[in-house]
């Protein structure tokens, strides 16, 4: 009898986590094919719950709007819960809703606070932003140093804006030796992307390289995007 109890008590942990994890696909499904009410509902049923997914989920449909009226507030409300828990995504968005002054009076610092939380859990976004506002000196003391620090993080991970602007770094040598080699190939594999003004910036440093330095510069970002491609 105990022996089927405790199996009964595992079944049910079981079925709870697997429906649980449905119901966040499901919703999620529904929210990329345009279903909205059913999204918001399954989506509303795990985030009552907890789960800081879905919470993060509703903090963006309310924060876009999407099948439902725009309200920051209630972004900002489940942003903050997710975040709380630790989600990187919910962190990032609700480091956005401080530093644009979305349903809270704009704050430099509480930005900064949650997106560097969320960039060292490897939170891409937040990694390029951090290293944004270490650039800007916005919520932090002026750094390129760490700037270039956070760039770089974001930019090996393969997130094409930190690409660009460790570019930028390297180029005018800002937190970081001035370096055309490294500038180009950094440029160079963001314009490969699509990303921005990449190519025209990377063309522009081209100019200033000798034909050695173009040819090492091409072999390290070859190099860079085979190792990234395994």
């Amino acid at each position: 009898m105990k022996m089927g109890l405790a199996w009964l008590v595992v079944l049910l942990v079981l079925t709870f986590s697997v429906g649980a994890h449905a119901d966040y696909t499901t919703g999620m499904a529904a929210l990329q094919g345009g279903d909205y009410s059913k999204a918001y509902d399954d989506l509303k049923l795990l985030a009552d719950k907890g789960d800081p997914r879905a919470q993060n989920a509703l903090g963006m449909m309310n924060d876009i709007g999407q099948g439902i009226p725009q309200n920051y507030a209630e972004a900002l409300r489940w942003y903050m819960k997710a975040a709380e828990q630790k989600d990187p995504d919910a962190q990032y968005n609700l480091c956005v809703m401080y530093a644009r002054a979305k349903a809270v009076a704009q704050d430099f610092a509480e930005a900064m606070k949650w997106c560097r939380n969320a960039a060292e859990q490897g939170q891409v976004k937040a990694q390029n932003t951090v290293g944004f506002m270490y650039g800007k000196g916005q919520g932090v003391p002026q750094d390129y140093t760490e700037a270039g620090k956070w760039y770089r993080r974001a930019a090996e991970l393969g997130y094409p804006p930190a690409q660009y602007n460790l570019g930028v770094m390297c180029a005018n040598g800002q937190g970081v030796q001035q370096d055309l080699v490294l500038a180009h190939m950094w440029f160079n594999i963001a314009a490969s992307r699509g990303y921005g003004d990449a190519q025209k910036e990377r063309d522009a440093v081209a100019e200033k390289m000798s034909p050695a330095q173009l040819a090492e510069a091409q072999r390290k970002a070859t190099e860079w995007m085979l190792n990234k491609s395994r």
